[in-house]
């Protein structure tokens, strides 16, 4: 159902005012938003010529307590969803939208007013103390974080803080330390394969691992993580928008030193396990076509994916030789480099433990142990 909205509007100065010229309707249907509907009424007042003058800012590095408004405002609308926080306040001649992407920790402020002055007044009471420092630059890395939105793809940099391949090295096994080391050695010359893989279970520090892979890899190499990778491959819209377009600020004048660009899709179990093909429909065929089909030709991207599938459970066309540049299963430790990582054997599982719970075991926290199967044939 539509529900048709006349803003009223004023006419004060004399001849034809530019609000006068054209008739301005808010339409609402059920195909709008909150946040649409807030994106509306942030403007009706300039619209309508009340409050004509507008300034505005983006935020990166935003707290995560960040109210982006004026202390002891009255707040008109607020909305709130999985990747972000709308907002819309008003006070005496002035109104603000505030929109605030947590995952991404940015933000945009815009306010209008009936006096720049007052305008500029108002956005910087808003935004001041809102954002942290960025890390220090020998420690931040920019990532990029899209997602989609109801205005089409988004991307937000973010700089995070990470460490070094050799400040975590200790943190994994010795296998997929080994694979690990030969990993951190590519360069933009020796890239074979478009797909890094890590499988493994929860808590073993595949995402932790790619952080630093994103820091080892800096210089050649733009990581973006994409937020809903299960959107991505089922909109060919949003997929062109990213393995075309994103990244536009890698790109140099000589194309040979353009900066690869890799694509972090976390915990995509469905989309790469054996039945794949059947409960996704294309998603499975648009990922290997970016990794080595017509879609990747003449583009630096690489694909990385965690999953806490095993290896045997995924499916043939993801493992098959040649697409993946690396492999690697990531398993819990083992008792003894448990019992190294800790200094104490003291809560350690017979049968090792992964990184999560090893952070948890120092902390002071019990860890469960799975208990025994019982013996087939046996009652319950």
């Amino acid at each position: 159902m539509r529900i048709p909205r006349q803003i009223p509007l004023e006419v004060g100065a004399p001849g034809p005012a530019p609000e006068s010229l054209l008739p301005v309707v808010l339409t609402v249907d059920d195909s709008d938003s909150p946040r649409d509907v807030i994106d509306a009424l942030g403007l009706t007042a300039f619209v309508a010529g009340h409050q004509p003058y507008a300034t505005s800012k983006s935020l990166n590095n935003v707290r995560d307590d960040a109210t982006l408004l004026p202390p002891d405002v009255r707040v008109l609308r607020d909305s709130r969803s999985d990747t972000e926080h709308a907002r819309l306040a008003a006070g005496d001649g002035w109104t603000l939208r505030a929109v605030h992407w947590p995952r991404g920790r940015t933000a945009h402020v815009a306010v209008t007013a009936t006096t720049a002055e007052l305008g500029d007044e108002i956005l910087a009471r808003a935004t001041d103390g809102m954002t942290e420092p960025p890390p220090p630059v020998e420690e931040a890395v920019t990532m990029g974080f899209w997602y989609a939105s109801s205005n089409g793809p988004q991307r937000n940099p973010r700089s995070i803080s990470v460490g070094s391949w050799a400040d975590i090295r200790g943190n994994y096994a010795a296998p997929a330390r080994a694979e690990f080391d030969r990993l951190v050695k590519v360069d933009r010359d020796s890239v074979h394969g478009r797909l890094v893989l890590l499988h493994g279970p929860p808590g073993t520090g595949k995402t932790t691992v790619l952080r630093a892979l994103a820091r080892e890899w800096r210089d050649w190499c733009q990581f973006d993580c994409v937020l809903d990778p299960e959107a991505l491959f089922n909109s060919p819209a949003y997929l062109m928008e990213v393995a075309l377009n994103g990244g536009r600020e890698c790109s140099c004048p000589d194309r040979k030193h353009d900066k690869w660009r890799l694509l972090l899709l976390e915990d995509c179990d469905e989309l790469i396990r054996g039945e794949a093909k059947q409960t996704t429909g294309q998603a499975l065929s648009r990922l290997l076509n970016l990794t080595d089909g017509l879609l990747g030709q003449g583009r630096k991207v690489l694909v990385a994916i965690t999953t806490n599938e095993d290896l045997a459970r995924l499916h043939p066309a993801v493992v098959r030789p040649g697409r993946c540049l690396a492999r690697i299963e990531v398993p819990a430790l083992s008792p003894a480099e448990a019992q190294t990582w800790l200094g104490t054997s003291a809560g350690v599982p017979a049968a090792g433990a992964t990184l999560a719970e090893l952070y948890a075991l120092r902390d002071g926290y019990q860890v469960a142990v799975e208990p025994e199967p019982l013996p087939s044939g046996q009652y319950l």
